[in-house]
Protein backbone atom coordinates (compact mmCIF):
# COMPACT_ATOMS: atom_id res chain seq x y z
CA UNK A 1 0.00 0.00 0.00
CA UNK A 2 1.32 3.47 -0.87
CA UNK A 3 1.86 5.90 2.00
CA UNK A 4 1.45 9.58 2.60
CA UNK A 5 5.18 10.17 2.97
CA UNK A 6 4.81 13.97 3.17
CA UNK A 7 2.85 13.77 6.43
CA UNK A 8 5.10 11.05 7.80
CA UNK A 9 8.21 13.14 7.04
CA UNK A 10 6.73 16.18 8.78
CA UNK A 11 5.79 14.05 11.78
CA UNK A 12 9.34 12.72 12.09
CA UNK A 13 10.81 16.17 11.54
CA UNK A 14 9.17 17.48 14.72
CA UNK A 15 10.21 14.39 16.67
CA UNK A 16 6.92 12.44 16.74
CA UNK A 17 8.42 9.03 16.15
CA UNK A 18 5.20 7.00 16.36
CA UNK A 19 1.66 7.51 15.10
CA UNK A 20 0.34 7.23 18.66
CA UNK A 21 2.65 10.04 19.79
CA UNK A 22 1.59 12.19 16.82
CA UNK A 23 -2.10 11.72 17.59
CA UNK A 24 -1.59 12.63 21.26
CA UNK A 25 0.55 15.68 20.50
CA UNK A 26 -1.74 17.07 17.79
CA UNK A 27 -4.75 16.58 20.10
CA UNK A 28 -3.01 18.48 22.91
CA UNK A 29 -1.87 21.20 20.49
CA UNK A 30 -5.37 21.59 19.05
CA UNK A 31 -7.05 21.83 22.44
CA UNK A 32 -4.68 24.66 23.41
CA UNK A 33 -4.76 26.47 20.06
CA UNK A 34 -8.54 26.31 19.61
CA UNK A 35 -9.36 26.49 23.33
CA UNK A 36 -11.52 23.41 22.76
CA UNK A 37 -11.13 20.50 25.16
CA UNK A 38 -13.24 18.33 22.85
CA UNK A 39 -10.77 18.56 19.94
CA UNK A 40 -9.37 15.08 19.34
CA UNK A 41 -7.38 13.18 16.70
CA UNK A 42 -7.16 9.44 17.30
CA UNK A 43 -4.26 7.20 16.34
CA UNK A 44 -6.63 5.45 13.95
CA UNK A 45 -7.33 8.76 12.17
CA UNK A 46 -3.64 9.62 11.92
CA UNK A 47 -2.90 6.14 10.57
CA UNK A 48 -5.48 6.74 7.83
CA UNK A 49 -3.89 10.11 7.06
CA UNK A 50 -0.56 8.39 6.46
CA UNK A 51 -2.17 5.78 4.20
CA UNK A 52 -2.99 5.90 0.51
CA UNK A 53 -6.38 7.63 1.03
CA UNK A 54 -5.78 10.41 3.57
CA UNK A 55 -8.88 12.39 2.66
CA UNK A 56 -9.14 16.02 3.79
CA UNK A 57 -9.24 17.35 7.38
CA UNK A 58 -11.82 19.81 8.66
CA UNK A 59 -10.85 23.48 8.61
CA UNK A 60 -10.11 23.61 12.39
CA UNK A 61 -7.93 20.51 12.04
CA UNK A 62 -6.18 22.06 9.03
CA UNK A 63 -5.37 25.10 11.18
CA UNK A 64 -3.99 22.92 13.96
CA UNK A 65 -1.84 20.89 11.56
CA UNK A 66 -0.46 24.08 10.05
CA UNK A 67 0.29 25.61 13.45
CA UNK A 68 2.00 22.44 14.71
CA UNK A 69 3.86 21.31 11.57
CA UNK A 70 4.29 24.58 9.67
CA UNK A 71 2.50 23.30 6.55
CA UNK A 72 -1.00 23.37 5.13
CA UNK A 73 -2.78 20.08 4.36
CA UNK A 74 -2.13 20.25 0.61
CA UNK A 75 1.62 20.26 1.43
CA UNK A 76 1.14 17.33 3.79
CA UNK A 77 -0.18 14.89 1.18
CA UNK A 78 -3.91 15.33 1.77
CA UNK A 79 -6.36 15.30 -1.15
CA UNK A 80 -7.16 18.96 -1.83
CA UNK A 81 -10.89 19.58 -2.39
CA UNK A 82 -12.08 21.92 -5.16
CA UNK A 83 -12.20 25.58 -4.15
CA UNK A 84 -9.92 25.23 -1.09
CA UNK A 85 -8.46 28.59 -0.03
CA UNK A 86 -5.93 28.75 2.77
CA UNK A 87 -7.25 30.57 5.83
CA UNK A 88 -5.01 33.15 7.41
CA UNK A 89 -4.84 32.08 11.05
CA UNK A 90 -2.14 34.53 12.17
CA UNK A 91 -1.04 37.65 10.37
CA UNK A 92 2.68 37.88 9.65
CA UNK A 93 3.34 40.74 12.04
CA UNK A 94 1.83 38.82 14.96
CA UNK A 95 3.91 35.75 14.18
CA UNK A 96 7.10 37.82 14.12
CA UNK A 97 6.15 39.59 17.35
CA UNK A 98 5.49 36.31 19.17
CA UNK A 99 8.74 34.83 17.91
CA UNK A 100 10.71 37.84 19.12
CA UNK A 101 9.02 37.77 22.52
CA UNK A 102 9.83 34.06 22.83
CA UNK A 103 13.51 34.66 22.12
CA UNK A 104 13.95 37.72 24.32
CA UNK A 105 11.74 36.96 27.32
CA UNK A 106 14.52 35.37 29.35
CA UNK A 107 17.02 38.14 28.63
CA UNK A 108 14.99 41.33 28.97
CA UNK A 109 13.32 41.41 32.36
CA UNK A 110 12.15 44.99 32.90
CA UNK A 111 12.53 46.98 36.10
CA UNK A 112 14.24 46.35 39.43
CA UNK A 113 13.92 43.15 41.41
CA UNK A 114 13.53 42.64 45.13
CA UNK A 115 17.02 42.62 46.69
CA UNK A 116 18.23 39.34 48.14
CA UNK A 117 21.42 37.84 49.51
CA UNK A 118 23.45 36.02 46.83
CA UNK A 119 25.77 33.38 48.27
CA UNK A 120 29.08 33.03 46.35
CA UNK A 121 28.55 29.25 46.36
CA UNK A 122 25.83 29.77 43.72
CA UNK A 123 28.56 30.52 41.16
CA UNK A 124 29.92 26.99 41.51
CA UNK A 125 26.41 25.54 41.42
CA UNK A 126 25.57 27.17 38.10
CA UNK A 127 28.95 26.19 36.66
CA UNK A 128 28.29 22.54 37.51
CA UNK A 129 24.84 22.78 35.94
CA UNK A 130 26.41 24.30 32.82
CA UNK A 131 28.71 21.32 32.34
CA UNK A 132 25.69 19.05 32.59
CA UNK A 133 23.91 21.09 29.91
CA UNK A 134 26.90 20.72 27.59
CA UNK A 135 26.75 16.94 28.00
CA UNK A 136 22.97 16.85 27.52
CA UNK A 137 23.29 18.88 24.32
CA UNK A 138 25.43 16.11 22.81
CA UNK A 139 22.61 13.60 23.39
CA UNK A 140 19.42 15.65 23.00
CA UNK A 141 20.01 18.42 20.50
CA UNK A 142 18.67 21.96 20.90
CA UNK A 143 14.91 21.82 21.21
CA UNK A 144 14.69 19.98 24.53
CA UNK A 145 17.25 22.26 26.20
CA UNK A 146 16.43 25.81 25.11
CA UNK A 147 13.63 26.24 27.65
CA UNK A 148 15.62 24.79 30.55
CA UNK A 149 18.79 26.81 29.94
CA UNK A 150 16.85 30.02 29.24
CA UNK A 151 14.99 29.67 32.55
CA UNK A 152 18.27 29.26 34.41
CA UNK A 153 19.69 32.30 32.65
CA UNK A 154 16.68 34.31 33.82
CA UNK A 155 17.44 33.29 37.42
CA UNK A 156 21.11 34.20 37.00
CA UNK A 157 20.13 37.63 35.64
CA UNK A 158 17.89 38.15 38.68
CA UNK A 159 20.73 37.24 41.04
CA UNK A 160 23.21 39.51 39.23
CA UNK A 161 20.97 42.47 40.03
CA UNK A 162 21.33 41.80 43.76
CA UNK A 163 24.90 40.48 43.97
CA UNK A 164 27.81 42.67 45.03
CA UNK A 165 31.55 42.84 44.40
CA UNK A 166 33.36 39.65 43.39
CA UNK A 167 30.15 37.62 43.65
CA UNK A 168 28.48 39.90 41.10
CA UNK A 169 31.41 39.61 38.71
CA UNK A 170 31.39 35.84 39.11
CA UNK A 171 27.66 35.68 38.39
CA UNK A 172 28.17 37.88 35.31
CA UNK A 173 30.82 35.48 34.03
CA UNK A 174 28.60 32.45 34.47
CA UNK A 175 25.67 34.36 32.95
CA UNK A 176 27.73 35.07 29.83
CA UNK A 177 28.49 31.36 29.50
CA UNK A 178 24.77 30.50 29.76
CA UNK A 179 23.85 33.15 27.17
CA UNK A 180 26.50 31.74 24.83
CA UNK A 181 25.04 28.25 25.18
CA UNK A 182 21.51 29.53 24.48
CA UNK A 183 22.83 31.29 21.38
CA UNK A 184 24.39 28.04 20.23
CA UNK A 185 21.16 26.11 20.83
CA UNK A 186 19.20 28.60 18.72
CA UNK A 187 21.87 28.39 16.02
CA UNK A 188 21.70 24.59 15.98
CA UNK A 189 17.91 24.79 15.81
CA UNK A 190 18.19 26.96 12.69
CA UNK A 191 16.83 30.17 14.29
CA UNK A 192 19.56 32.60 13.21
CA UNK A 193 17.66 35.66 14.51
CA UNK A 194 17.50 34.09 17.95
CA UNK A 195 21.14 33.02 17.74
CA UNK A 196 22.26 36.52 16.77
CA UNK A 197 20.25 38.07 19.62
CA UNK A 198 21.76 35.77 22.23
CA UNK A 199 25.30 36.22 20.88
CA UNK A 200 24.72 39.94 21.45
CA UNK A 201 23.58 39.25 25.02
CA UNK A 202 26.74 37.19 25.55
CA UNK A 203 28.94 40.02 24.36
CA UNK A 204 27.16 42.60 26.53
CA UNK A 205 27.56 40.53 29.70
CA UNK A 206 31.17 39.69 28.84
CA UNK A 207 31.95 43.41 28.55
CA UNK A 208 30.18 44.10 31.85
CA UNK A 209 32.23 41.38 33.56
CA UNK A 210 35.47 43.01 32.32
CA UNK A 211 36.85 39.52 31.75
CA UNK A 212 39.16 39.61 28.68
CA UNK A 213 38.79 35.88 28.13
CA UNK A 214 35.01 36.13 28.00
CA UNK A 215 35.16 39.16 25.70
CA UNK A 216 37.32 37.15 23.29
CA UNK A 217 34.98 34.17 23.62
CA UNK A 218 31.94 36.37 22.86
CA UNK A 219 33.58 37.67 19.67
CA UNK A 220 34.23 34.10 18.53
CA UNK A 221 30.57 33.34 19.23
CA UNK A 222 29.57 36.20 16.96
CA UNK A 223 31.95 34.84 14.31
CA UNK A 224 30.25 31.43 14.49
CA UNK A 225 26.95 33.00 13.46
CA UNK A 226 28.67 34.82 10.61
CA UNK A 227 30.20 31.52 9.48
CA UNK A 228 26.74 29.97 9.22
CA UNK A 229 25.64 33.04 7.24
CA UNK A 230 28.56 32.56 4.82
CA UNK A 231 30.14 35.95 5.60
CA UNK A 232 33.84 35.07 5.55
CA UNK A 233 35.13 38.64 5.78
CA UNK A 234 33.08 39.32 8.92
CA UNK A 235 34.33 36.08 10.49
CA UNK A 236 37.93 37.15 9.92
CA UNK A 237 37.27 40.66 11.28
CA UNK A 238 35.71 39.34 14.49
CA UNK A 239 38.43 36.76 15.10
CA UNK A 240 41.20 39.28 14.47
CA UNK A 241 39.50 41.58 17.00
CA UNK A 242 39.44 38.73 19.52
CA UNK A 243 43.17 38.14 18.96
CA UNK A 244 44.18 41.81 19.22
CA UNK A 245 45.18 41.17 22.84
CA UNK A 246 46.24 37.55 22.35
CA UNK A 247 48.92 37.83 25.04
CA UNK A 248 46.22 38.40 27.68
CA UNK A 249 44.09 35.44 26.61
CA UNK A 250 44.22 31.89 27.89
CA UNK A 251 45.33 29.42 25.18
CA UNK A 252 41.81 28.00 24.90
CA UNK A 253 40.32 31.29 23.70
CA UNK A 254 43.20 31.82 21.27
CA UNK A 255 42.60 28.33 19.84
CA UNK A 256 38.90 29.10 19.41
CA UNK A 257 39.62 32.36 17.62
CA UNK A 258 42.28 30.83 15.35
CA UNK A 259 40.16 27.88 14.26
CA UNK A 260 37.12 30.11 13.66
CA UNK A 261 39.26 32.46 11.61
CA UNK A 262 40.24 29.40 9.55
CA UNK A 263 36.54 28.94 8.76
CA UNK A 264 36.45 32.54 7.58
CA UNK A 265 39.49 31.88 5.39
CA UNK A 266 37.77 28.83 3.87
CA UNK A 267 34.75 30.99 3.02
CA UNK A 268 37.06 33.39 1.15
CA UNK A 269 38.85 30.53 -0.65
CA UNK A 270 42.23 30.85 1.13
CA UNK A 271 43.51 27.30 1.61
CA UNK A 272 46.99 28.34 2.80
CA UNK A 273 45.52 30.55 5.55
CA UNK A 274 43.29 27.66 6.69
CA UNK A 275 46.29 25.39 7.23
CA UNK A 276 48.41 28.11 8.82
CA UNK A 277 45.72 29.09 11.32
CA UNK A 278 44.80 25.51 12.30
CA UNK A 279 48.47 24.55 12.63
CA UNK A 280 49.01 27.57 14.92
CA UNK A 281 46.03 26.52 17.02
CA UNK A 282 47.35 22.97 17.19
CA UNK A 283 50.59 24.28 18.70
CA UNK A 284 48.61 25.72 21.63
CA UNK A 285 46.58 22.63 22.53
CA UNK A 286 49.08 21.24 25.01
CA UNK A 287 49.07 24.57 26.89
CA UNK A 288 45.32 24.50 27.68
CA UNK A 289 45.15 24.20 31.47
CA UNK A 290 42.49 26.67 32.68
CA UNK A 291 39.52 25.73 34.86
CA UNK A 292 36.97 27.91 33.04
CA UNK A 293 33.68 26.01 32.65
CA UNK A 294 32.90 27.23 29.13
CA UNK A 295 34.45 26.77 25.69
CA UNK A 296 35.98 23.39 26.42
CA UNK A 297 35.24 21.71 23.09
CA UNK A 298 38.94 21.74 22.21
CA UNK A 299 39.72 19.32 25.05
CA UNK A 300 36.37 17.57 25.23
CA UNK A 301 36.12 16.68 21.51
CA UNK A 302 38.47 14.03 20.08
CA UNK A 303 40.17 15.27 16.92
CA UNK A 304 38.82 18.79 17.49
CA UNK A 305 41.16 20.66 15.16
CA UNK A 306 41.13 18.02 12.44
CA UNK A 307 37.33 18.33 12.49
CA UNK A 308 37.75 22.04 11.74
CA UNK A 309 40.30 21.34 9.02
CA UNK A 310 38.07 18.72 7.38
CA UNK A 311 35.10 21.11 7.46
CA UNK A 312 37.20 23.87 5.87
CA UNK A 313 38.53 21.51 3.20
CA UNK A 314 34.99 20.45 2.34
CA UNK A 315 33.97 24.09 2.01
CA UNK A 316 36.97 24.68 -0.27
CA UNK A 317 35.87 21.82 -2.55
CA UNK A 318 38.77 19.53 -1.58
CA UNK A 319 36.56 16.45 -1.45
CA UNK A 320 39.24 13.77 -1.43
CA UNK A 321 41.34 15.38 1.31
CA UNK A 322 38.26 16.18 3.37
CA UNK A 323 36.92 12.62 3.07
CA UNK A 324 40.26 11.18 4.21
CA UNK A 325 40.24 13.43 7.28
CA UNK A 326 36.61 12.60 8.12
CA UNK A 327 37.43 8.90 7.96
CA UNK A 328 40.15 9.43 10.59
CA UNK A 329 38.02 11.73 12.75
CA UNK A 330 34.98 9.46 12.90
CA UNK A 331 37.15 6.58 14.08
CA UNK A 332 37.71 8.44 17.38
CA UNK A 333 34.40 10.29 17.84
CA UNK A 334 32.34 8.28 20.37
CA UNK A 335 28.90 6.95 19.45
CA UNK A 336 27.52 8.79 22.48
CA UNK A 337 28.28 12.16 20.83
CA UNK A 338 25.33 11.45 18.59
CA UNK A 339 24.35 14.92 17.37
CA UNK A 340 27.93 15.96 16.54
CA UNK A 341 28.61 12.59 14.95
CA UNK A 342 25.58 13.08 12.70
CA UNK A 343 26.89 16.46 11.51
CA UNK A 344 30.32 14.96 10.80
CA UNK A 345 28.76 12.06 8.89
CA UNK A 346 26.78 14.49 6.74
CA UNK A 347 29.94 16.44 5.94
CA UNK A 348 31.81 13.21 5.25
CA UNK A 349 29.09 12.15 2.82
CA UNK A 350 29.33 15.49 1.01
CA UNK A 351 33.12 15.15 0.78
CA UNK A 352 32.75 11.62 -0.62
CA UNK A 353 30.30 12.86 -3.24
CA UNK A 354 32.66 15.70 -4.13
CA UNK A 355 35.42 13.14 -4.59
CA UNK A 356 33.25 11.20 -7.08
CA UNK A 357 32.16 8.41 -4.72
CA UNK A 358 28.33 8.57 -4.76
CA UNK A 359 27.77 5.05 -3.41
CA UNK A 360 29.96 5.78 -0.40
CA UNK A 361 28.16 9.10 0.08
CA UNK A 362 24.79 7.31 0.11
CA UNK A 363 25.93 4.75 2.69
CA UNK A 364 27.23 7.48 5.01
CA UNK A 365 24.19 9.71 4.50
CA UNK A 366 21.76 6.99 5.56
CA UNK A 367 23.30 6.95 9.05
CA UNK A 368 23.32 10.75 9.23
CA UNK A 369 19.66 10.99 8.22
CA UNK A 370 18.57 8.70 11.04
CA UNK A 371 20.40 10.87 13.59
CA UNK A 372 18.93 14.04 12.07
CA UNK A 373 15.39 12.73 12.59
CA UNK A 374 16.14 11.88 16.22
CA UNK A 375 17.90 15.14 17.17
CA UNK A 376 15.93 17.63 15.02
CA UNK A 377 19.17 19.51 14.38
CA UNK A 378 18.66 22.19 11.72
CA UNK A 379 22.42 22.33 11.31
CA UNK A 380 22.39 18.66 10.29
CA UNK A 381 19.52 19.24 7.90
CA UNK A 382 21.49 22.05 6.23
CA UNK A 383 24.48 19.74 5.84
CA UNK A 384 22.26 17.09 4.24
CA UNK A 385 20.71 19.67 1.93
CA UNK A 386 24.25 20.58 0.82
CA UNK A 387 24.86 16.90 0.14
CA UNK A 388 21.81 16.79 -2.11
CA UNK A 389 23.20 19.67 -4.16
CA UNK A 390 26.56 17.95 -4.56
CA UNK A 391 24.81 14.70 -5.56
CA UNK A 392 22.82 16.34 -8.38
CA UNK A 393 24.93 14.68 -11.13
CA UNK A 394 23.54 11.32 -9.95
CA UNK A 395 19.99 12.51 -9.28
CA UNK A 396 18.41 10.30 -11.96
CA UNK A 397 20.63 7.28 -11.27
CA UNK A 398 19.59 4.56 -8.78
CA UNK A 399 22.01 5.92 -6.17
CA UNK A 400 20.44 9.38 -6.51
CA UNK A 401 16.92 8.05 -6.10
CA UNK A 402 18.02 6.03 -3.06
CA UNK A 403 19.52 9.19 -1.55
CA UNK A 404 16.31 11.14 -2.11
CA UNK A 405 14.35 8.41 -0.34
CA UNK A 406 16.82 8.29 2.56
CA UNK A 407 16.74 12.06 3.09
CA UNK A 408 13.03 12.61 2.57
CA UNK A 409 12.17 12.65 6.30
CA UNK A 410 14.73 15.38 7.06
CA UNK A 411 15.37 17.58 4.02
CA UNK A 412 12.80 19.92 2.48
CA UNK A 413 12.18 19.08 -1.15
CA UNK A 414 13.27 21.83 -3.50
Amino acid sequence: MSRNDALRASRLRVGWRTIETAAARITEHGQQLLDDRHFNVSARTWRRWEGDRPGWPSEPTALVLHDALGRWPEDLGFTTPPGWIRPEHHDEADVKRRAFVSVTAAALVAGPVAPQHVDPALIGYFQQQLEGHYRADMFLGPHDLIGTVSAQYQLIDKLVRSAKGDTRRGMLRVGAAYAALIGWLYQDAGDMDGAHFWRGVTQEIAMRSRDPHLVGYSLVNQAQVRTDLGDGAAVIDLCEAALDNAGRLVPKVRIMALQQQAHGASLTGDRSAVDQLIDEADGLLSAVDDDLPWGNACRRTPGYLEIQRATCYGRLGLGGEAASLWDQVLAVVPETARRDRGVYLARYATAAAGAGEPDQALEIAQSAAQIAVETQSARMRRELATLQDVMKPWRDAPVGRDLTAALKPVVEES
